[in-house]
């Protein structure tokens, strides 16, 4: 009889990265069979978005894609249009684009060393845990992360998804003694990144190097950020109009982004090791002084030592921003005029994440007929499970608990941006013995193990609504009362109104067509436990809420009556209602009218699955 370990790992929530995916891995003996970064967060439509409008508007609505890393949507996009219309933008406003990309690749940087990266390191569960112990430590990367926000505010007209950025340059230029204002707080961000840099050369780094090929803009005499011509260390280079060709994506079955590879086959790398091994020499001679004091040379592949490059990055980027400031003129105009025209323009710039391409095709009109993005975590994805395969394999004998702490160490040093989770993980790891005889194999045991600190909690479906405070065994409502501190919603007396599905147990009624405008959502416990004698009760509008058509004047003195500790008076009429959850606030007018529209046989869910999205589209 012999034995041999079957295991897999499953990383059922990614944490400490922006978005939501997973890990699984299945290894039988010392070789991993599979290795996989599940990207599951639904797919956002951008390139659907940006079809049929006009050409001035994708700086606008692709920053809106990342909340950290809105300048680099906003540069490639305005470089790809306005390669279509012919412009070239030179001069004062080129380097205010410079800038206010060095201010965002400040605090980006600095957010991933101090609070997603470092806590790894340092073996904290989190940036808030490493904050109790090391809180000098943290501040220091928080106001690094503010000198880059300041950047961003002055040039950008806000620090997330600035407003100031438009096709052909900027709606404002700044004037000189306005830059002014940044110099002395850069001057400390410096020292501090100085320090940044020589801080976490100091980490224990696992020894491990990565196989992929890299690729990253390359532009003599400068470090590439916000314009040069793709080239991989293989020696491959072309310009931005020649990526379909030479970058293939295609659709992965486990993940909800596209997987990029070279035409060739090849996978690739795109990030800061990549910028680093392909242009170190460009950087600025104190940059420069800083990677050779961290232990640095000429190119790096190793993953887990990013966090290096990445300050030594961050050192460089406040020093160019000084430089950009003590050199700038103010422009005569801070845009150049972009007249449409019928095109296909071409835009790449260099993410804090890696290369970011934009590619639109525009009619005569200036609209949009077609758009493409590829962001770096897409294209990072096939060389992030090669490299996971081969990091486990060489770790193959470490217990469960820390090989999966190893992994996550490693997505992280890649700082993936699928979207924004600052967590920890679920993790469930499987074992199994598979016991071999003459007869054949049986499986003799199977352990799951889960760690305590996660997102939220997953519950089996059997057991899920007694763990959430069913009504199983007891009066009710009573379970719900006692879990849950907010109101919930009462029981009406008459149980033959129609709720819009929400709430329906056992112990409700047949269905009636609501009469126009019902629809109301519930709230206390049961009937008269707040209430009294069973009377219901609409959610109070929002401010910005006026009456509904046929309501009297004092349609919310239940509601401020109830608000002064006082019995409301039963005569007068409640409000109308905005569907299940009705006690959200500030939802705006559409809300009630997505409500209504829905009828009232539509499931409780379902209304308040179109009223969320209906809030988010107002939001936009």
């Amino acid at each position: 009889m012999t034995h041999k370990n079957d295991r897999v790992l499953s990383v059922a929530e990614l944490a400490r990265v922006e978005g939501e995916g997973a890990l699984y891995i299945r290894a039988r003996g010392n070789r991993v069979e599979e290795a996989r970064l599940d990207i599951y967060e639904p797919p956002r439509f951008f390139e659907a978005f940006l079809r049929g409008r006009a050409y001035t508007e994708p700086p606008d609505i692709t920053a809106r894609i990342c909340g950290i890393c809105p300048v680099a949507y906003q540069m490639s996009s305005c470089q790809a249009i306005e390669d279509a219309c012919g412009v070239t933008v030179e001069g004062p406003v080129a380097d205010l684009r410079r800038l206010l990309y060095c201010g965002e690749w400040i605090e980006s940087h600095a957010l991933h060393i101090y609070l997603l990266h470092a806590p790894d390191f340092l073996g904290y569960r989190s940036g808030i845990e490493m904050a109790t112990a090391r809180r000098d430590i943290v501040e220091r990367g928080l106001a690094l992360k503010k000198a880059g926000n300041a950047i961003m505010e002055l040039v950008g007209g806000r620090a997330i998804h600035p407003i100031n950025v438009r096709v052909g340059g900027f709606y404002r230029a700044p004037a000189r003694a306005e830059l002014a204002t940044l110099t002395d707080p850069l001057r400390r961000a410096l020292d501090d990144a100085l320090a940044t840099a020589a801080w976490v050369a100091g980490f224990d780094f696992p020894d491990h190097a990565g196989q992929a090929d890299m690729l990253a803009l390359s532009r003599p005499g400068t470090y590439p950020i916000e314009r040069g011509t793709v080239a991989t260390r293989s020696g491959l280079a072309f310009p931005a109009a020649g990526w379909d060709e030479h970058v293939i994506e295609e659709h992965v079955r486990h993940s909800t982004a596209l997987h990029a590879h070279l035409a060739g086959g090849g996978r690739y790398l795109t990030g800061p090791l990549a910028r680093y091994s392909l242009s170190s020499r460009w950087l600025s001679p104190l940059a420069r002084e800083a990677a050779r004091d961290a232990g640095l040379g000429p190119s790096c592949d190793n993953p887990f030592r990013s966090i290096i490059v990445r300050a030594v990055e961050t050192v460089y980027a406040i020093d160019e921003a000084l430089r950009l400031i003590g050199d700038y003129e103010p422009p005569d105009r801070p845009a150049v005029e972009v007249p449409p025209r019928a095109g296909v323009g071409y835009g790449v710039t260099e993410a804090p994440r890696g290369t970011l391409y934009h590619r639109y095709e525009i009619d005569a009109d200036g609209i949009i007929q077609a758009a493409r993005i590829v962001p770096p975590t897409s294209q990072n994805q096939a060389a992030i499970e090669a490299d996971l395969r081969a990091f486990v394999e060489a770790r193959i004998d470490l217990d469960d608990a820390e090989l999966t702490r190893q992994c996550e160490q490693a997505i992280r040093n890649y700082d993936p941006c699928i979207s924004c989770a600052t967590h920890f993980l679920d993790l469930t790891v499987e074992r199994s013995l598979l016991t071999r005889t003459g007869g054949g194999s049986s499986l003799s045991s199977q352990v799951r193990a889960d760690r305590g600190h996660r997102r939220r909690q997953r519950v089996p479906p059997r057991r899920r609504r007694g763990a959430r405070g069913g009504r199983q065994d007891l009066p009710p409502g009573a379970a719900r009362r006692a879990t849950r501190g907010h109101r919930r919603r009462a029981r009406p007396a008459d149980r033959g109104l129609d709720r819009g599905g929400a709430g329906r147990g056992r112990r409700c009624g047949p269905r009636r067509p609501a009469a126009p405008g019902e629809g109301p959502s519930f709230r206390g416990g049961p009937a008269g436990d707040r209430n009294g004698g069973g009377e219901l009760t609409r959610p109070r509008p929002g401010r910005r809420h006026q009456p509904g058509p046929g309501l009297g004047p004092d349609a919310r003195a239940a509601d401020r009556a109830r608000d002064r500790g006082r019995r409301p008076d039963a005569g007068r009429r409640p409000h109308a209602g905005r569907g299940r959850r009705g006690h959200h606030r500030g939802s705006g007018g559409a809300g009630r009218h997505w409500s209504r529209q829905l009828g009232p046989y539509a499931s409780g869910r379902a209304r308040a699955g179109l009223l969320r999205w209906s809030r988010r589209i107002l939001r936009m």
